[in-house]
């Protein structure tokens, strides 16, 4: 009898980073959650985690790691795999893939949290089928995943979509914004804690009627309409903490028909109740992500040598 192989995924997360090792997406033999402190902290449980699970389990056969960032996702940077310019700042320079995949001596495959959340919605959720698609999540940031013709887009660096300027609410004006590099960028004025920040308790205490809640539904929507125009998606997901409420998705509906104001947006865009969607995952959509990526970079193993990729030759030396 063949023995199915084993494949780890890590969320890693600002709040938190979500181990989990299956065989396939839909058949997880176990998972662990670890708080987001130092990286000599998280990373030691991470490790310890898929080290034992190997022990009970049998070997990986690879790993998925989806991170947040911003991250170097460039194969041939001397810092491929590391945390960079991160508001975490005790996260800054950490070389996230490199201490993980050498530790466990199991190849692996890196990239953002919302490329590997958006791969996973694409390939088993709400963009199954699509291959232009944009996944936001917003919660302790705001990041995106911008899929084109099947492929996330990447180029100097990965998209910082949390990091636009959009205009000021007039009943938003007196904030400054949260984002300690530029005040009140669109992830300065709707992420976690720029919510807590501005009124005084976490989002899921706001109640349903609070004025926070359509200011923040405009700045979504906004930004709903710059990727719509810049992007031309199928679909824009919103998934993250900060979407939880879902009394959120027919504001943002309603602001973004109001400022499109006519203007042509593509038949995807007609139907804004399947245009702009929460996740078909949920909460799922980033470990799924990533074990996607270690499947597909287990898959890249069993082809000839000349064929595979500089990610896994950088494991393995």
């Amino acid at each position: 009898m063949i023995t199915p192989k084993l494949y780890g995924g890590l969320e890693a997360g600002g709040t938190k980073f979500n181990c989990v090792l299956a065989h396939t997406p839909s058949k997880i033999l176990a998972r662990a959650s670890f708080p987001t402190t130092t990286p000599e902290e998280t990373i030691g449980h991470v490790i310890d985690f898929f080290q034992s699970a190997s022990r009970e389990r049998g070997p990986l056969s690879a790993l998925g790691i989806a991170s947040f960032g911003p991250v170097d996702r460039s194969t041939g940077s001397e810092t491929y795999g590391y945390i960079t310019a991160t508001p975490k700042l005790k996260w800054v320079d950490t070389d996230l893939l490199g201490q993980i995949a050498n530790a466990l001596r199991v190849p692996a495959e890196f990239d953002t949290d919302v490329n590997g959340a958006a791969l996973g919605e694409g390939v088993l959720g709400a963009a199954k089928g699509l291959e232009n698609y944009v996944y936001v999540t917003i919660g302790t940031g705001v990041g995106a995943g911008i899929m084109a013709n099947g492929r996330p887009v990447n180029g100097a660096i990965h998209p910082e979509v949390g990091h636009i300027f959009i205009p000021r609410d007039p009943q938003d004006t007196d904030f400054p914004g949260a984002c300690p590099y530029h005040g009140d960028c669109l992830e300065g004025l709707v992420a976690g804690p720029a919510l807590e920040q501005r009124w005084g308790c976490k989002a899921d205490q706001l109640p349903v009627d609070h004025q926070a809640w359509d200011i923040q539904a405009r700045y979504l929507a906004i930004m709903c309409i710059n990727l719509t125009v810049c992007y031309s998606p199928e679909r824009i997901i919103l998934g993250g903490g900060v979407m939880q409420q879902g009394h959120l998705f027919p504001k943002i509906r309603a602001h973004f028909k109001k400022l499109m104001n006519g203007y042509e947006q593509g038949p995807a865009a007609g139907n804004l109740e399947n245009f702009i969607v929460p996740p078909g995952l949920g909460n799922a959509a980033g470990e799924t992500g990533a074990l996607l990526m270690a499947q597909r970079t287990a898959e890249r193993l069993e082809q000839p040598p000349g064929d595979m990729t500089s990610t896994i030759n950088r494991v393995q030396q």
